[in-house]
């Protein structure tokens, strides 16, 4: 079974790209779905009934999505296997951007919107320097000299990624993304499947319920006004 993951910001045109996969690929393989979010999800009743194929979604609630996801991830593995599949599309809500929802022995994919800024890819770190590809989508709503900027953005983060420009909805340009996931070698070892890089080792008190506004009154990782330029990347 081949495994994919699709992460990217809030409305960047994941599930158009996922759902154009699944019509594409839907002949030569069996394939599931798995939606991770935080509060509602509905992309998993849609897709499985469009295209009747097995989906779930799980909640990630009091999670990061990111960190819900690297804990579900064997379990969907195994699923998948239980229903036949032979490729496992996760799409992750990538909300937390210190973070990275890929695996190893799995294709990493970052979904961005066109129409987001110039600068966004500036600020997905995680989500966009370990990814194997970058589709950008919406390319039909901005000029040429944006997308040329978008693109360069991309590559100032991370310069060896393809980049893949869409408009999703139709499927223009996806040719290249499909013949990846084709091309990406089977899961050989679930046991092995490991996260791709190490995620930040700070826990702050606020994520442990502490409320008290001020960072004198917090300790770990903290952040002071005057700290605007000084980013913690962990170990």
């Amino acid at each position: 079974m081949r495994l994919a993951v699709i992460a990217g910001p809030p409305s960047a045109g994941k599930t158009a790209v996922v759902r154009q996969a699944i019509r594409t690929l839907q002949d030569r393989y069996r394939i599931a779905y798995l939606k991770i979010d935080v509060v509602r999800a509905f992309e998993d009743e849609e897709l499985a009934a469009e295209f009747g194929i097995p989906a779930r979604k799980i909640y990630s609630g009091d999670l990061c999505p990111d960190h819900a996801g690297v804990m579900v991830m064997r379990d969907a593995i195994d699923w998948a296997g239980e229903e036949g599949a032979d490729l496992l599309l996760v799409e992750s809500a990538g909300l937390c951007l210190r973070c990275s929802p890929y695996t190893t022995q799995g294709l990493g994919i970052v979904v961005l919107s066109a129409i987001s800024g110039t600068n966004t890819p500036l600020k997905m770190a995680a989500m966009l320097a370990l990814a194997d590809i970058a589709v950008v989508t919406r390319i039909d709503l901005v000029s040429q000299a944006e997308k040329e900027v978008f693109r360069e953005k991309i590559r100032e983060t991370n310069p060896a990624l393809e980049i893949v420009e869409t408009n999703a909805l139709q499927g223009t340009g996806m040719r290249y993304l499909l013949r990846a996931i084709e091309d990406f070698p089977a899961i050989t070892d679930p046991d092995a499947i490991m996260l791709r890089g190490a995620p930040p080792l700070g826990v702050c008190t606020i994520c442990i319920g502490k409320t008290d506004i001020g960072w004198q009154h917090h300790f770990g990782v903290i952040r002071r006004l005057e700290d605007a330029d000084y980013l913690y990347r962990g170990d």
